[in-house]
């Protein structure tokens, strides 16, 4: 443990400013991984085709209240919410293209949850690379100074430092990039397969309650 951390400082020491400058894109890209692995991987399931059919008995009795009764008790899920929006449309006799736009505004803000901070992990993966490449830049331009200033006694020295700069800058920011990079496509994955669940499962809720619609409104104007 010793030995890496002496290597570590010695890495920072020799790679220039420009490591410094790529540390905070490291730990905002650790932090961006982590809030989204949990919030995609720990909080959420591919489950929501399975949970609307909680709401299929209901909608086909044009049972709306036991419907909304039935999505308040698990209202952390997204279809829940969708369900409720869903209903209240029906319970206001809305129209059928009301109902459904109801349903995609909550579907917009939960793809609006999904997406949320992911796309900086592909920036910040391009900023990393960018930046260890402009350490690149800059040590090689100081190898090339000294090999034109310096004394023959100190060219050697002063041309490994630069080259040393250039090096470590370049795989530090790789470092940083590629994990970043791949956790991009990786979680990207996840929550094009996350909106593919509940877009599937709000389209049976949408045709359940379409089909039924004239059910369900007959019922409530009956009530009324």
């Amino acid at each position: 443990m010793g030995s890496f951390i002496t290597s570590l400082s010695e890495a920072f020491n020799h790679g220039g400013f420009l490591m410094w400058a790529i540390v905070p894109v490291h730990i905002v890209s650790l932090a961006i991984i982590a809030e989204r692995v949990i919030a995609l991987y720990f909080r959420r399931e591919l489950n929501q085709k399975t949970l609307v059919r909680l709401f299929e008995a209901d909608i086909r009795k044009g049972q709306i209240d036991k419907l909304m009764a039935q999505a308040k008790r698990i209202e952390s899920e997204p279809i829940a919410v969708v369900a409720m929006a869903g209903a209240q449309a029906t319970q206001d006799l809305a129209g059928k293209e009301e109902v459904q736009l109801r349903m995609d505004e909550v579907l917009l803000e939960e793809q609006g949850r999904l997406e949320k901070r992911t796309g900086f992990l592909a920036m910040l993966g391009n900023v990393a690379t960018l930046l260890g490449l402009l350490g690149t830049i800059t040590g090689m331009i100081k190898s090339f100074a000294a090999v034109g200033t310096a004394d023959a006694s100190q060219k050697a020295a002063l041309l490994s430092s630069g080259i040393s700069e250039a090096m470590n800058a370049t795989a530090y920011g790789l470092i940083v990039a590629v994990p970043a990079l791949v956790m991009y496509a990786v979680l990207q994955n996840r929550t094009n397969q996350l909106a593919d669940d509940l877009n599937k499962a709000a389209l049976k809720l949408f045709i359940w309650l379409t089909y039924n619609f004239e059910t369900v409104s007959i019922s409530k104007r009956k009530s009324m």
